[in-house]
């Protein structure tokens, strides 16, 4: 122990200091996720491994994923948008997918010279 300090006055800053330190820890908060993941990766893989849901029904849960992302304003994962439009392909919504595809196209730049393969499989050409 230190000459000239007191047990009580190190317990009083301990406790000083941990007043001051208990509520600023209390409002740290997690990050918020950069994109809005929920099961769409599990959906993917079980619909590409071919054991899982038809196209159809896994175009539905996305637009549901899709829908709550948009309430939460929370941004959709790179590939979404062109796995949205591949399903919306196989569905007949060509109109669709190929705004879907424009839509990966201008959130994702790097996804360009893919999603313009995949309009030029379309006949839609570069946009």
């Amino acid at each position: 122990m230190r000459a000239g300090v007191s047990p009580w006055r190190r317990s009083a800053t301990w406790l000083l200091g941990a007043a001051v330190v208990a509520p600023l820890a209390a409002c740290v908060q997690a990050p918020k996720p950069l994109y809005h993941w929920e099961g769409y990766q599990r959906g993917v893989y079980e619909f590409l491994k071919g054991d899982g849901i038809g196209a159809d029904e896994q175009l539905t849960q996305m637009l549901a994923q899709a829908d709550k992302a948009r309430g939460r304003d929370a941004a959709l994962p790179p590939g979404f948008r062109a796995h949205l439009g591949l399903l919306q392909l196989q569905s007949g919504r060509v109109d669709e997918a190929r705004d879907s595809f424009i839509a990966e196209k201008t959130a994702f730049p790097e996804a360009s010279h893919y999603m313009d393969f995949l309009l030029a499989k379309m006949g839609a050409g570069k946009s």
